[in-house]
């Protein structure tokens, strides 16, 4: 699954890299970082080059979190490609007059129908469980077993909060009331402390959401009356009223 980002980035060995083995492993995160990411200096890559050392794992687990890896250690295929692909972008900005001149590969003869990216998905591949979890990190999404089910929620939840719409309305900041919820009884005991307090919260949200409800509908009866309210008279008629 990394041949085609280690072949980019000229590894020595790109078709038999064996994420699973160790020694392999390991090598491989020493060379990224030596050659490639270079996000430290070289008087500090000293615990991650001690490749035999029994402390290597936490020098790996330091270097994770030092580079922003959205992935653990317990996640080697998903954080391995994560770095690959942060190589692939530095090697690419150290190289931009060498690569934006790269002529692009023949079209096909079908070129010029319209393919759905989704179609060919393959979402058993770790390239697109790497990528669904990366996003769903970044996004704070809840972690599920079916990675389509993450997908669609990813869908959504950029649909909902970063279209250009959404952004807008978040941008209109609302200055929020200080409330003490010692002050309010919740009516019934659930038996955990940290239960009752989220229980106070909820009323005291769908109160609000209530009170937005009742304003809309007095505007709308407002506007009702407005209508409804205007009698006009024709002295023809004889009557009073439309």
């Amino acid at each position: 699954m990394f041949r085609r980002k280690l072949t980019a980035l000229d590894y020595h060995n790109p078709n038999g890299f064996d994420c699973t083995d160790e020694t392999q492993f390991r090598n491989c995160i020493v060379w990224l970082e030596d050659q490639k990411i270079r996000h430290y200096k070289i008087e500090d890559r000293g615990n991650l080059r001690n490749i035999p050392s029994s402390d290597w794992p936490k020098a790996y687990q330091k270097y994770l979190q030092d580079v922003n890896c959205p992935f653990g250690v317990e996640a080697r295929q998903e954080a391995v490609d994560w770095l690959l692909g942060l190589a692939v972008r530095y090697e690419y900005g150290d190289n931009v007059e060498k690569y934006k001149n790269c002529q692009p590969l023949a079209a096909s003869s079908n070129s010029d129908k319209a393919v759905d990216p989704l179609v060919n998905l393959d979402s058993s591949s770790p390239d697109f469980k790497a990528g669904v979890t990366a996003l769903s990190n970044i996004l704070k999404i809840q972690r599920h077993d079916d990675y389509l089910v993450m997908l669609k929620a990813i869908r959504i939840l950029i649909q909902e909060r970063l279209s250009p719409e959404a952004i807008a309305k978040a941008s209109q900041n609302k200055e929020g009331i200080p409330v003490a919820l010692d002050k309010h009884i919740l009516g019934f005991d659930t038996g955990d402390a940290t239960l009752n307090e989220a229980a106070q919260i909820l009323r005291l949200l769908h109160i609000e959401e209530l009170r937005e409800l009742q304003t809309k509908i007095n505007e709308a009866i407002v506007a009702v009356q407005a209508i409804i309210a205007d009698p006009k008279t024709d002295h023809r008629l004889g009557k009073v009223g439309r």
